[in-house]
């Protein structure tokens, strides 16, 4: 079994002044929970309904409206990668991202990537069909074919701790599965891409990690409704 293995000093946060707003099926609150987590910080989660957003929500982030958000001594702090950011700055204990300057710009770069190249596409490929679905799988097997390079020899993309890259790219080792078959398409082959195949199952072994991911019951059920919506809503705007 592995562990992080990584105690600093213990923090100064508590229950009252840190809260998480969010739904624990979403990828992007588990990010913030893993990190969060691996700052030993104690916080306050409170469960959002998506489809009816609480006051507290559209309070917190006018604009976008959307999970996750961190609040911090009442002030929040929005967008997963960003607040990853945020907690890796205010709690050094247990870093994320790495000291060295070089380094650090790394993985943010790559962490970038990965967002904008295998989870961007995803979702064009979990809400759409035909071509544009093709082209989303195919770009999506390209990002996959160069983190396959980046992981190659490596237990993490941080090295041999879990680092920011590993808990942003994260959602691939268990979500993906769910996205893959509710919407008919393949795009992660152990065959072609061995090394993220390994790591995934690393990542998925970590006790914080599986700790902290919603139960596998149900979730191919919730992937397959949010599927049937896209559908739906998109047959509707090529009806208008």
């Amino acid at each position: 079994m592995l562990f992080i293995g990584r105690r600093g000093n213990q923090s100064m946060s508590s229950k009252s002044n840190l809260k998480l707003l969010g739904t624990k099926v979403s990828p992007f609150v588990c990010r913030v929970i893993w990190a969060l987590k691996l700052k030993d910080l104690e916080y306050e989660f409170i469960e959002e309904d998506v489809s009816n957003k609480s006051s507290l929500l559209l309070e917190m982030n006018p604009i976008d409206k959307t999970i996750p958000v961190l609040i911090h001594d009442g002030k929040p702090i929005c967008e997963s990668l960003i607040i990853l950011q945020y907690i890796d700055e205010t709690w050094p204990q247990n870093p994320i991202l790495p000291n060295d300057p070089f380094q650090r710009a790394s993985a943010r770069c790559l962490a970038k990537f990965s967002e904008e190249k295998l989870n961007g596409p995803s979702r064009d490929a979990f809400y759409f069909t035909g071509e544009k679905q093709e082209k989303a799988l195919e770009a999506m097997k390209e990002a996959l074919r160069i983190l396959e390079s980046e992981i190659s020899g490596k237990k993490f993309f941080g090295g041999d701790e879990i680092g920011y890259v590993d808990i942003v790219v994260g959602w691939s080792s268990y979500w993906l599965q769910f996205v893959e078959i509710a919407a008919n398409y393949k795009a992660m082959d152990s065959t072609k891409y061995p090394q993220m195949d390994r790591w995934m199952k690393i990542f998925m072994e970590v006790p914080l990690i599986k700790d902290n991911i919603p139960p596998y019951d149900g979730m191919l059920g919730i992937y397959q409704g949010y599927r049937k919506k896209s559908l739906l809503a998109f047959a509707n705007d090529n009806n208008k």
